[in-house]
């Protein structure tokens, strides 16, 4: 048994379009170089030195690993474990607009 890996869309080109992948190891630091050995140059979009990257959230079972032991969280056979970007956008200082106040926008003119 291993360890599933679930691949976000951008990370997908490392592994070939796939969207789970398996590993192995005994924490996520291992699993991720085990990953690399198969799909190399995925760890370094995931890892920045003995840490993971500053917008990139790892989830173990369900739980944010930033709450566990970040990169040394232990991992096991039959665990799930999820990569997702960290999603930013909007426009800086834009305020929002309450709720029924229209855009401005005409539709079917």
């Amino acid at each position: 048994m291993a360890i599933e890996v679930r691949i976000p869309t951008i990370l997908r080109t490392y592994t070939d379009g796939a969207k789970t992948v398996e590993g192995n190891g005994t924490t996520l630091d291992e699993l991720f170089t085990n990953l690399d050995t198969r799909y190399a140059g995925i760890r370094e979009r995931i890892v920045d030195g003995d840490q993971l990257r500053r917008f990139v959230n790892v989830y173990l079972n369900d739980e944010d690993v930033r709450f566990l032991d970040g990169i040394s969280t232990k991992v096991a056979d039959g665990d799930n474990v999820t990569i997702l970007p960290a999603v930013a956008g909007g426009a800086a200082g834009a305020k929002p607009r309450p709720a029924g106040v229209p855009t401005g926008r005409r539709v079917g003119h």
